[in-house]
Order: structure tokens, then C-alpha cells, then sequence
């Protein structure tokens, strides 16, 4: 199998476009990362400079110990599987899982014990007589998988190879692809915008931003130690409520502060949230003491319950609430917190409703600050 290096790669268009900026990664040998950022970010670009397909402007791209920048695309040892799948729709599935073998000149009986454990493996070993029309998309994308797995590679290369399929086939297939990785031992390398996908598969990820690196980490680190705003946005479901506060100090405790004083034209409140002392160990609020900075949540840490409100008293606030939406084991409250929208998901059993106005909670030590300017990390 094989570790993959990939050190200060660019991949510049013409007219200057710079698609990928100084972009540095290893990874080891058997891993499964998963590449992910919203759409333009460059993560298929360098997916694509991996397999060859695009050439790299500057940099240099190692599979294993071999410097690969200037082999062609059938030498590197890798398999790619597609988003559109690429299936040849006049051969049936045994030939379209065989094709890539028999141009390598590949034994016919080798072939033939490759191609019927690969649809072993997938579960399509009933299929293979048939021609892609009469597959559904779930069946086209085994066989898509299969087509892959008879070449053996050293790095499978996947580019966002679930986004055709509906949402029910697409965690199914989610849990089969993580079982063919365990069961294959062999490098994965996967491109996706779908954050789920992510968190779900990934040993690590690599979040993207304009062909930038935000963050490379294990799904939990990513979504309790964000390093940045944007990572923090862009990984958790529903997204991170953004709220812009201010730090004050009061003796040896720090505040953040949000919400409006009470004037004539405006009637308000400010509200007021102690942050526990151990999320400042460093004292790196210290530098922002009476400065704006943004204050990050996550829906999951805001509560209504009764409990909660006992447990947690420095972070309780009110807010209207406009929309709820039950989910079954979850009930989603949109709410409005002195003009700032509030995503909540609290217990099925909550008794909020359209137009009420509810006392919730913010949990303190689940409590994120970002510089205001920078939008980086203060404190997690």
C-alpha cells in the first residue's frame, strides 16, 4: 500500500487563476481523509492532480517514496472512481469491472477471480450479466466501486462519488464504503462538499477554503477545537450560531456580552454570559477586554429544559421564538435573540412554540470566541 506526500503543490490556470495555494499534506499509508470544502475551494483539482489528470504547476506530489509529479496517470497505482460513475453502457458489468485489466494484458482466469471477489465484496456478484441501463444508481455505483477494486491499486481516489444517489442510499452507501476501506486496507483519499460524508468516514479531514487549507484534524477535534470561523461554520449540523459581543471583566471573570441597553427609541436588553475561568487558563482574553469579537455555539449546547436553566445560570437568555420544527427525537427552535438569529435543538419533549418567548440557556463551557477581524480562534 502506499503512504501519499503532497508538499507545497500549486495549480495555477491561465490568466493567473490560482486554483490550489501552497498546499501540504501527508498521508499515511491505509488512511481514510477525506477532502471537504464548499463548491470552487480546489478540493477536486487536487484530487485530480493526485491522479494525474491535471498537471501540477509547482510542487512535488510523492506515492510512497516515488517522486511522481512527471508519471503518467496508468504508472501511478492509483484507482479513481467518479461522481458520474463513467460506466460503459454497451459492456455488462463483468466487462466494465474487467476492461481496465484486459488493456493490461491482465491472465483471463485472473481476471475472472478478481472481478467475481470485487462483486463478492460489493454484494452485486447477481448483477454482473446485466448492462448499466437495467442498475439503479445505488447498483451503478458498486459496480463504479468494483471497477477500482479488481485494479488492486495502492490509493483509491473517490470524487465525490455519492451526490448522485438520494439521501437514504447515500448513508448506506456511507457505511459500505467505510466497511470496503477496513476490509481493503488500503489508502482512501475522498473528495466531498457534504460535511456529513465527512464527519462519518473520515480518519482525518482536510477542510478547504479557496484552494487554502483551513484545518487538518479528526472529525471530533474539528467540531469541538475549530480553528477559525469558517471551519467552525462549515462542519455541524445545523451550523454554529455566530453572535457579535463584546469581553468585559469584572474582577478575576470574564464576560461576553450581547444585545442592546435600554433606550427610548429602541427598547432592549444586554445580555451577560460568565465564561468559566477554565476556558481562559491562558488568560488570552486579557487582550480583548472591552473589544467586539464574535462568540460561536452550536445549537446542541443551547437547552430550555428546566434543568438546565438550574444547572447553567450564567448563560441563560431570552429570545422569541418564530419557527419550531419537529423532528421526532429532536425538535429545532429558530429563534430571535435581540436581532440576532438562534438556532436550538433541544429534547422532543420541549413545550416552545411559534411566538412564544422562552428562557434557553447557553452552555458556558461550550461557549467559542473568534477575533472579530481575523475571524480565528480565541478560545474553544
Amino acid at each position: 500500500m502506499a503512504s501519499l506526500s503532497l508538499k507545497n503543490i500549486y495549480k495555477k490556470y491561465p490568466g493567473g487563476v490560482l486554483a490550489v495555494k501552497d498546499f501540504n499534506l501527508e498521508i499515511k499509508d491505509k488512511e481514510f481523509i477525506i477532502l471537504v470544502g464548499p463548491s470552487g475551494c480546489g478540493k477536486s483539482t487536487t484530487l485530480r492532480m493526485i491522479a494525474g489528470l491535471e498537471e501540477i504547476s509547482e510542487g512535488e506530489l510523492y506515492i510512497g517514496d516515488r517522486l511522481v509529479n512527471d508519471v503518467a496517470p496508468k504508472d501511478r497505482d492509483i484507482a479513481m472512481v467518479f461522481q458520474n460513475y463513467a460506466l460503459y453502457p454497451h459492456m455488462t458489468v463483468f466487462e466494465n469491472m474487467a476492461f481496465g485489466l484486459k488493456l493490461r494484458k491482465t491472465p483471463k482466469d485472473e481476471i475472472k477471480r478478481r472481478v467475481d471477489e470485487a462483486a463478492r465484496i460489493l454484494d452485486i456478484s447477481h448483477l454482473l450479466d446485466r448492462k448499466p441501463k437495467a442498475l439503479s444508481g445505488g447498483q451503478r455505483q458498486r459496480v463504479a466501486l468494483g471497477r477500482a477494486i479488481v485494479r488492486e491499486p495502492r490509493v483509491f481516489l473517490l470524487d465525490e462519488p455519492l451526490s448522485n444517489l438520494d439521501a437514504k442510499l447515500r448513508a448506506q452507501m456511507r457505511t459500505e464504503l467505510s466497511k470496503l476501506h477496513q476490509r481493503l486496507g488500503t489508502t482512501f483519499v475522498y473528495v466531498t462538499h457534504d460535511q456529513t460524508e465527512a464527519m462519518t468516514m473520515g480518519d482525518r479531514i482536510c477542510v478547504m477554503k479557496d484552494g487554502i487549507i483551513q484545518q487538518v484534524d479528526t472529525p471530533q477535534h474539528l467540531y469541538s477545537l475549530p480553528c477559525n470561523m469558517f471551519v467552525a461554520g462549515f462542519i455541524g449540523s445545523p451550523q454554529m450560531n455566530f453572535i457579535e459581543s463584546k469581553i468585559r471583566k469584572e474582577g478575576d471573570d470574564f464576560f461576553v456580552e450581547f444585545g442592546s441597553e435600554d433606550t427610548k427609541t429602541r427598547p432592549g436588553v444586554k445580555f451577560k454570559i460568565k465564561l468559566p475561568r477554565e476556558k481562559n487558563a491562558e488568560n488570552v482574553l486579557a487582550d480583548y477586554k472591552d473589544k467586539d469579537v464574535i462568540m460561536g455555539i452550536r445549537p446542541e449546547h443551547i437547552h430550555d429544559e428546566d434543568n438546565f436553566l438550574k444547572e447553567m445560570p450564567d448563560g441563560i437568555v431570552t429570545a422569541n421564538v418564530e419557527v419550531t420544527e419537529m423532528m421526532g427525537a429532536e425538535t429545532y427552535l429558530y429563534l430571535n435573540c435581540e436581532g440576532y438569529p438562534i438556532n436550538a435543538r433541544v429534547d422532543a419533549s420541549t413545550t416552545a412554540r411559534t411566538g412564544d418567548t422562552i428562557q434557553i440557556t447557553m452552555d458556558p463551557s461550550k461557549i467559542h470566541i473568534f477575533d472579530k477581524e481575523t475571524e480565528n480562534t480565541v478560545i474553544n
